[in-house]
């Protein structure tokens, strides 16, 4: 099993080789598990810094680096999960655009589901 810093590791250079190629499928899908990821480190809004109602204007909290919160730090199993839903939604998406009989559609998202089969 790869490491988180493995799996974004391969995702860079995927998205690199991806975007050399001019290869707009892969890229699509490739930044978009990326998203996914980063959006999985996003630590929930309840832990943010409450913010002061005085001295400080639009609502922000007061002091150098008061409204910072760390990311949460995943799992391999965690990434792999995202990966593996990012792969589920293309399967979806390929199945229903065979079903409505949009083969361009059906045919440009399992070049990205080929794509992330492939890592």
């Amino acid at each position: 099993m790869r490491t988180v810093d493995e799996w974004k590791a391969a995702l860079r250079a995927a998205l690199k080789e991806a975007m050399r190629t001019r290869d707009t499928q892969a890229t699509a899908a490739l930044r978009s598990t990326m998203a996914a990821i980063d959006n999985a480190e996003a630590p929930d809004v309840s832990v943010a810094p409450a913010a002061l109602k005085e001295g400080v204007f639009a609502g922000s909290a007061g002091g150098l680096g008061s409204g910072e919160v760390n990311r949460l730090v995943l799992t391999p199993d965690a990434v792999q999960a995202v990966v593996d839903r990012e792969i589920q939604e293309r399967r979806d998406a390929v199945a229903l655009y065979t079903r409505l009989g949009k083969v361009d559609e059906a045919s440009a998202v399992k070049a990205q589901l080929e794509v992330l089969l492939a890592l």
